[in-house]
């Protein structure tokens, strides 16, 4: 029996955010022993030099302005996204035989917006946010130790604020494509691109 491909007639508005967030509730519902955590992404930067670097990182929000991740902006990938302000996006949910890739330019969320997720973090979240020099050489895990109970010694008894070099990027799509698998490597493959307020869509072979 062939596999039934997932058709765009399921989508009529060619809307490929409504797609992304209608695949991530079925990937989000899924049990996690067969999909242990639906928001890790791959997210690739480049170089000034033109060196590639991938990560996994976790998607924090989605809405029709684009994808959100959190991190450390003095880390690898931070100073890249500040020099290079484009970046790709790679999910893959097995569970779902789907793989969704985007690619945009990056911009920072407001404060405001930084502030409200950092404040919803775990307080020992909080504190390593303090404590990390992300991508920095680390003499040994007693140093890391140290660091995260001076962090702890200087915000006692009171809120953690965020560190002014942590924050949040969104990656502005323009293009989003989706991959569904298909039986003998016949998958369907379909990009949206996005022209002015509107995106377009074609079919790509496998």
């Amino acid at each position: 029996m062939h596999r039934i491909p997932y058709h765009t007639n399921n989508f009529p508005s060619m809307d490929p955010i409504a797609e992304f967030r209608a695949l991530f509730a079925q990937a989000q519902a899924v049990d996690r022993l067969r999909l242990p955590d639906p928001t890790a992404m791959s997210l690739a930067t480049v170089s000034l030099d033109g060196a590639p670097s991938v990560r996994i990182v976790l998607l924090k929000h989605v809405d029709e302005r684009g994808f959100v991740f959190y991190t450390n902006l003095n880390s690898r990938k931070g100073r890249e996204l500040t020099a290079t302000p484009r970046a790709a996006l790679c999910f893959y949910w097995p569970a779902l035989d789907t793989q969704i890739r985007v690619e945009g330019t990056i911009e920072p969320v407001s404060d405001a917006e930084a502030d409200a997720y950092f404040a919803s973090r775990a307080r020992e979240s909080q504190i390593g946010a303090w404590a990390s020099q992300q991508s920095e050489t680390l003499a040994s895990m007693d140093e890391l130790r140290e660091r995260v109970t001076a962090a702890e010694a200087r915000f006692a008894d009171q809120a953690v604020p965020r560190p002014p070099h942590w924050s949040g990027r969104r990656v502005k799509p323009s293009s989003i494509e989706f991959w569904h698998a298909g039986e003998f490597r016949l998958h369907e493959r379909r990009r949206y691109e996005r022209d002015g307020s509107h995106w377009t869509m074609r079919r790509l072979f496998p």
